[in-house]
């Protein structure tokens, strides 16, 4: 499917949370140096003149580098997403992000809210005080996207190119077109300031906000383990005895697991610990052997799988499960 779609005028939120985007260095070529969450949204807002006659409003959400993203930033964010959207007169919203952890902040949003309005997420490779930075023009499309009539769910933009939130990943360190959307492609393409899709929007069952309706330092503990070459049990066994809730495997290949590492999961599992597997390659998803039952996380990044897994945990937490 490939469509060219026009605007309309609804108002536009932009949510800042930090990041690249917002970062700043005292050398105007450095790249790599900077530090991130200097600029406020109003400040990435001023450095896009095109936006000037655009019904926009800006609200600061949080300030940090996504590396450092936590449960209390996603639920302030999640709510204020969801406060705008309820509004009649917004017609999308935009999340200032860095890259990092972007990704993992768009698969939550759409978990949660898998929202009938575009929630858009727009980060950058290089900080504000590049030579070329490329935070302006991304945000620019950003606003284009979520004034696009029809356009729902969460998706990122970037570099061009529109990802949905369960397909995006980052996977370069450096370049500016970080990101990719795997084998699907990306949901479409911005080209001066129109947005070109060939696929349709996310869509999905909403959690429901109230799903993270506790106490950050309370959500449930999840963490990932990844299968290699010599791998041991012993870091699975140490988890198992800090007190962690979940496990996440990100095996070789198509979820192979080293059999030392195999053994200290099967000891988790009959413990009643939830282990759920995927893969750690960068594409595909895991394909089950005759007879198998799949992977609630076939199809999932590690992180994403983090994630499900922990929202499962909270959804069972709060129904009594």
């Amino acid at each position: 499917m490939t469509s060219t779609i026009e605007h309309s005028a609804g108002t536009v939120v932009i949510l800042g949370t930090g990041g690249t985007i917002a970062g700043a260095s005292s050398v105007a070529g450095d790249n790599v140096g900077y530090t991130a969450a200097q600029r406020s949204v109003a400040d990435l807002l001023a450095a896009v003149p095109p936006l000037a006659g655009t019904p926009v409003e800006a609200e600061q959400v949080a300030q940090l580098d996504s590396k450092d993203m936590d449960a209390a930033t996603w639920q302030a964010l999640a709510r204020a997403v969801a406060r705008h959207l309820a509004r009649p007169a917004v017609q999308g919203i935009v999340v200032t992000h860095g890259t990092d952890t972007l990704e993992e902040t768009a698969w939550l949003l759409q978990q949660v809210l898998a929202p009938a309005k575009p929630v858009v997420l727009v980060a950058a490779m290089r900080p504000a005080t590049a030579l070329a930075a490329d935070g302006p023009q991304n945000l620019l499309d950003a606003v284009a996207v979520a004034r696009t009539p029809g356009a729902r769910g969460v998706v990122a933009v970037l570099a061009g190119q529109v990802h949905a939130a369960d397909r995006v990943r980052k996977v370069h360190t450096y370049r500016t077109d970080a990101f990719s959307s795997g084998d699907a492609g990306p949901l479409g393409v911005v080209e001066e300031g129109v947005l070109r899709r060939f696929a349709d929007w996310p869509a999905g069952v909403a959690l429901g906000l109230d799903v993270l309706d506790t106490d950050p330092t309370q959500w449930p503990w999840v963490e990932i383990v990844t299968s290699h070459a010599g791998a041991r049990g012993d870091a699975v066994r140490a988890l198992v005895a800090a007190g962690v809730q979940g496990l996440v495997v990100a095996g070789t290949g198509n979820g192979s697991v080293h059999r030392a590492l195999q053994q200290a999961l099967d000891e988790a599992r009959a413990a009643g610990l939830p282990v759920w597997l995927c893969s750690r390659c960068a594409g595909g998803v895991l394909v089950p052997a005759p007879g198998a039952a799949p992977s609630p996380a076939a199809a999932l990044s590690p992180w994403q799988a983090r994630l499900a897994l922990q929202l499962q945990l909270l959804s069972a937490r709060r129904g009594g499960g």
